[in-house]
């Protein structure tokens, strides 16, 4: 699985400033014992002082400086997809002879090691960036541009963060094509594997539950029973329809906007870029990907993502439901429904002791609401264009892959901390289901509504089991009522026939 370690900000220490990546640039700033060490680098707005061991260039820095707003950087997820990114143009550059091939080399060995995660304290540019995605584009040019030139095995030229790295590419192509590798990859590697497990684990777990009947409920109400089996089978049910949208949602994301350059019209790619690069990406991260046909539509808007989002949401909705089903089937336990009992994992309170309570299921309602916030905001986001180019690529990017993330981590928490290990008290559930007035429903066909809700209403005010009220009041012989009141054979629906009759 693919996780999203902590990183730090923007501060790389100062050590070493003679020997930074980015050539023996003259450390400044150190007019006093124990400052940072500086270089200076240039752009083309001119020079300024960036962090003498820092991998970024310009550009970058300027970023750093411009954008203080929420002290959190670019997920991994994304970081990773923007080296596969880079690697995969270098490729196909070099292919086309476009690119000497040591460049290439050094380019791709950076970009697959921007990658794998060996840098990302070097990837500081916060999410409330330029819309377009510009400075984290940059970010990713001038460090690996940093590396392949380190490396020595670019030559004797140096390689340059706009003419090599992103040769061929815009920012206003490569961070849409970013966002939806990040997100592919962050889907197939973790949230449908995760969402396997849940769904495997709770059809485990309806099936040793199969034969327990218990109290159905509507508007919170009890109603006809069912088994556990058909309860979780409907949870089960649900996460199975959320695999099957989210997996239809990943052939249009699989679409690739890049080589589309600065507004879709390739300006400065060779016209076999975007396909081949499509290609190259597929081989690098494991799974396919293609050209898009409509480049404007990949960079003009991001339906996509919003698609997405939205089957992400629905899945958000769905763990709610079940988690909040847990929580009332666990309520009690003496004054609730104390139907089950799930594992005891932590005091449930600092001034009640003995108390437990259902933290695993709360966690999953919270992780959801987020879900839900974040698909909101992406919405918004993804009305945010204008013409040629949508300009809230980077919030995009983090809220997807943060809500992937979150239902990831929770589905197999909910799996293994919470289904494998419950427990059905059934004793209590015993006892509901005898008294459950709602039985006499199966009376129908025998003695009609009326007289049906009749002894409901009675057996419920004076505490007794249906069959006995129902015996009563229609004089028939328990023999024949008991087994048009069965619980377990009305469980499984239908007319089960009339007293001295068939059906």
């Amino acid at each position: 699985m693919s996780k999203t370690p902590a990183r730090p900000r923007a501060k790389p220490s100062a050590a070493g400033s003679s020997s930074s990546p980015r050539g023996k640039a003259a450390a400044s700033g150190a007019s006093r014992p124990g400052a940072a060490k500086t270089r200076v680098e240039r752009d083309s707005m001119g020079e300024l002082q960036v962090p003498a061991d820092a991998l970024w260039g310009a550009q970058t820095q300027r970023a750093v400086q411009n954008f203080p707003v929420s002290g959190r950087p670019m997920p991994r997820g994304f970081i990773r997809a923007l080296g596969l990114v880079k690697a995969a143009a270098a490729e196909v550059n070099a292919g086309l002879g476009l690119l000497p091939k040591n460049v290439a080399a050094a380019v791709r060995a950076a970009a697959l090691d921007v990658a794998s995660g060996a840098h990302d304290a070097h990837f500081p540019v916060d999410i409330y960036q330029t819309g377009s995605g510009t400075s984290s584009n940059m970010n990713a040019n001038e460090v690996i541009a940093a590396l392949a030139n380190a490396s020595g095995k670019a030559g004797k030229g140096r390689v340059h963060p706009n003419d090599h790295v992103n040769l061929g590419q815009s920012s206003n192509d490569v961070v849409p094509t970013a966002i939806r590798v990040s997100a592919q990859l962050a889907v197939v590697e973790d949230l449908l594997p995760a969402l396997k497990h849940l769904r495997r684990t709770i059809e485990k777990r309806g099936s040793e539950l199969r034969k327990v009947v218990k109290t159905g409920r509507t508007h919170l109400m009890d109603a006809m029973p069912l088994t556990f089996g058909q309860e979780f089978g409907a949870w089960a049910s649900q996460l199975k329809s959320a695999e099957d949208r989210i997996q239809d949602s990943l052939r249009r994301l699989r679409r690739l906007p890049l080589g589309g350059t600065a507004i879709g019209s390739g300006i400065n790619a060779d016209p076999r870029f975007g396909g081949k690069a499509a290609k190259a990406l597929s081989a690098l991260a494991g799974t396919k990907f293609e050209s898009a046909q409509d480049k404007f539509e990949g960079l003009a808007a991001q339906d996509d993502a919003v698609e997405l989002s939205g089957q992400l949401n629905a899945l958000a909705v769905a763990l709610i439901k079940i988690a909040n089903d847990l929580r009332w089937m666990n309520s009690g336990p003496l004054a609730g429904l104390g139907e089950i009992e799930l594992p005891a994992l932590q005091p449930g309170s600092s001034i009640m002791p003995g108390k437990v309570n259902p933290v695993i299921p709360e966690a999953t309602v919270m992780a959801a609401a987020q879900v839900i916030g974040h698909h909101t905001a992406i919405t918004v986001a993804g009305q945010t264009g204008n013409f040629q180019l949508n300009v809230t690529l980077p919030l995009i990017a983090a809220n997807l892959l943060d809500s992937i993330q979150l239902l990831s981590a929770v589905s197999r928490l909910l799996a293994d901390s919470a289904i494998a290990g419950l427990k059905v008290r059934g004793e209590v559930v015993k006892r509901a289901l005898d008294r459950n007035p709602i039985l006499v429903t199966a009376l129908n066909p025998v003695i009609g509504y009326e007289k049906g809700a009749a002894i409901a209403k009675q057996a419920y005010k004076e505490g007794r089991p249906v069959l006995e009220v129902a015996m009563e009041v229609t004089g028939l012989p328990r023999q024949e009522l008991a087994p048009l009141l069965d619980p377990a054979v009305l469980a499984k629906g239908g007319i089960h026939g009339t007293p001295g009759g068939g059906g």
